[in-house]
């Protein structure tokens, strides 16, 4: 399977990529864009051999993340976005089609609000878009969040990566951030995406199924797609899915359907 990798620079940031198979003439790229405290290995390992033996497949290490080095700027989804931007430039793709998981999925809505016409389709993965999507009690316990609270799979993936004991530290500091200062967006904000969207949620995720299905209908002519699973599990992330590949397995071809259609 065909695999390079490199940087691209967005001012002092410089944003980690993989491309993992052949492009083809017929299907435009699909980014990918990995949750908070995640790596394109702890989010995506299990899944980008299967995508990409149909399409190419571009990854992305958010800043501080895997082999992103974070800058002094904050880490907020409309900087990613302009990260992500710098990637698509240095490899030259006028659009691709993004799926964006959790976090992740607030870089990937920034993107197709901010630039409709770099994004083809978009999957936005158990992701929410206003703060009303999770309880009081889950804002209050990350303004006194620590590394503690971290899954020890992205605390094992980052000190494998990055053995310097500050950086697993300022990793997590970056993540608790982002979400505390998360302003969120309105659903008119919502209705500029113009990109074929699908909102993709587990029955069981962070965010509930309601909050899933008032994204779907606030992005004009989004589809909805609810799976039996957590957090994750069915893209293989490690943390969620410790292993156990049977529900991505089974979501895997509506992912496909959406995206070649």
């Amino acid at each position: 399977m065909t695999f390079t990798h490199g940087y691209a620079a967005n001012g002092d940031l410089r944003m980690y990529y993989e491309v993992h198979g052949q492009s083809a003439t017929d299907k435009p790229p699909l980014l990918l864009i990995p949750g908070g405290g995640s790596t394109i290995q702890t989010n995506f390992a299990s899944i980008i051999p299967l995508l990409s033996a149909q399409r190419q497949v571009i990854a992305v290490d958010e800043e501080g993340h895997g082999r992103t080095a974070a800058t002094g700027r904050p880490l907020t989804a409309e900087n990613s976005a302009g990260d992500v931007l710098a990637v698509l430039d240095q490899l030259q793709l006028d659009s691709v089609d993004v799926l964006g998981f959790s976090a992740g999925g607030h870089t990937a809505l920034s993107l197709a609000m901010q630039h409709p016409a770099r994004v083809r389709r978009l999957i936005a993965a158990s992701t929410f878009f206003s703060r009303d999507a999770l309880p009081g009690e889950f804002w209050e316990g990350m303004k006194t969040a620590t590394l503690d609270n971290m899954p020890a799979a992205y605390k094992d993936a980052d000190r494998s990566l990055n053995p310097d004991p500050g950086h697993l530290e300022r990793l997590f500091e970056l993540d608790r951030q982002r979400i505390v200062g998360f302003p969120g967006w309105s659903e008119q904000d919502l209705g500029r995406i113009t990109a074929p969207t699908l909102v993709l949620c587990a029955d069981q995720d962070v965010m509930g199924p309601e909050h899933a299905v008032r994204m779907s209908r606030a992005i004009p002519r989004a589809r909805l797609l609810i799976v039996p699973g957590g957090h994750g599990d069915y893209l293989g992330e490690l943390a969620a899915s410790d292993g156990d590949l049977q529900a991505m397995r089974a979501t895997l071809p509506h992912l496909r359907r959406f995206l070649d259609s």
